[in-house]
């Protein structure tokens, strides 16, 4: 028997191979490029294009011949493109399926940027967006004060309701607690200032005008101001912490809920406490930094210590005295009801709580060298000899 005739079978085309990115230069100065110039393939060998391509003339007469690339895409397009210095060349051949890319690429793209605005128009626009935020903290900020004058007349009345013991703790965590820093802090700006200021008096011969100096400068505004400041940085921020904690974790709420006024029990006993602990610190810290300067003195200008204290008091009249102390009392409620403010407007998140500490500390700051000015406006003439 005859065999049986098999089937006619077509053999499978050869794939394709693909090529890496080649660029050949011809006599006449034409350029034509093969292979693959996707971002596959350029992964490896774009910086070596690049650098060929840059060689290349950018005259637009010249011929390039793209249709032997093999794979194009976005990248390849802006590389040949950009070599083409953004303009197409008059003699170029492309095939069909990517003209789309260059036809994009040479599209004007439309002009988004906002046109340049005056700055006097935007110093008023950045100034009107800051106004709904100052007006709700100084409309929260006279809210708390007037419930914290109604319970201070309120616990005039019934002193036995006063909260005594927070009052104490307090005391003892802004005051006694923050004496190490404040006294380390005044001792050395007593010996810094001190020695610059002896170096220019020494010049002129006026070494004993070194006690008048430190007197009223550290009595009248050095050392209530620098209390003040290393106050609100320690105890101010934990105040404004402490609030925002018990925000976060729902205490403030039981309070309410409790019926248990939060101004009479979290804010009051922190502002006597600062009203009491800050003169006191100051006076503290004052001491410590004359002393610090008393002892600059004698080294530099030969003042001995004791020679020091003995002219301090006929030098400096004893009412800078009582204003340093009163600076003293008036920073402390100013700190007191700052960090209170900030803390109670803190949201129950923690970058709420970060943000509203940070400003705390800020604004306590500002605040006290803002009164701190004012005083000395209004006190100009008295104090001195």
């Amino acid at each position: 028997m005859p065999d049986p005739v098999a089937p006619a079978t077509s053999a499978a085309p050869a794939p394709v191979r693909i090529l890496p990115p080649e660029i050949h230069v011809g006599d006449a100065g034409s350029v034509r490029l093969t292979g693959a110039w996707d971002i596959r393939a350029l992964e490896t060998h774009a910086a070596d294009i690049q650098r060929r391509l840059a060689k290349l003339p950018a005259d637009a007469a010249h011929v390039w011949d793209l249709t032997g690339i093999q794979r194009l895409d976005h990248i390849g397009a802006l590389i040949i493109w950009r070599a083409w210095r953004k303009t197409r060349p008059q003699n170029s051949r492309i095939r069909a399926e990517h003209e789309l890319f260059f036809t994009t690429l040479a599209t004007p793209k439309p002009d988004t940027s906002e046109p340049p605005v005056p700055w006097l128009l935007r110093t008023l626009i950045t100034a009107g967006a800051w106004i709904p935020l100052v007006a709700s903290h100084g409309r929260s900020f006279l809210v708390l004060l007037g419930q914290l004058v109604i319970d201070t007349l309120a616990m005039l009345r019934h002193p036995g309701l006063g909260p005594w013991r927070e009052v104490s703790a307090n005391i003892y965590r802004v005051g006694a607690q923050a004496m190490p820093i404040t006294a380390a802090v005044g001792f050395l700006i007593g010996i810094v200032l001190s020695y610059l200021s002896s170096e220019q008096l020494r010049t002129f011969g006026a070494g004993s005008f070194i006690v008048n100096i430190l007197g009223i400068g550290l009595i009248r505004e050095l050392g209530p101001v620098l209390c003040a400041v290393l106050v609100a940085g320690r105890s101010g921020s934990a105040i404004t912490a402490q609030l925002g904690v018990m925000r976060v974790t729902e205490e403030l709420d039981a309070l309410s809920v409790m019926g248990i006024p939060q101004t009479v029990r979290l804010v009051l006993p922190k502002v006597i406490a600062l009203a009491i602990a800050l003169p006191l610190l100051t006076l503290w810290t004052t001491s410590i930094a004359l002393f610090g300067g008393a002892l600059a003195a004698k080294a530099q200008l030969d003042i001995s210590v004791l020679q020091f204290m003995t002219d301090l008091p006929g030098v400096v009249p004893a009412v800078n005295l009582s204003l340093g102390l009163g600076k003293g009392a008036v920073f402390g409620v100013l700190i007191a009801l700052t960090a209170c403010h900030f803390g109670l407007r803190i949201q129950p998140n923690t970058e709420s709580l970060g943000t509203g500490t940070t400003s705390s500390v800020v604004s306590s700051i500002t605040a006290v060298i803002v009164a701190d000015a004012i005083i000395a406006v209004a006190f100009n003439n008295v104090g001195f000899s």
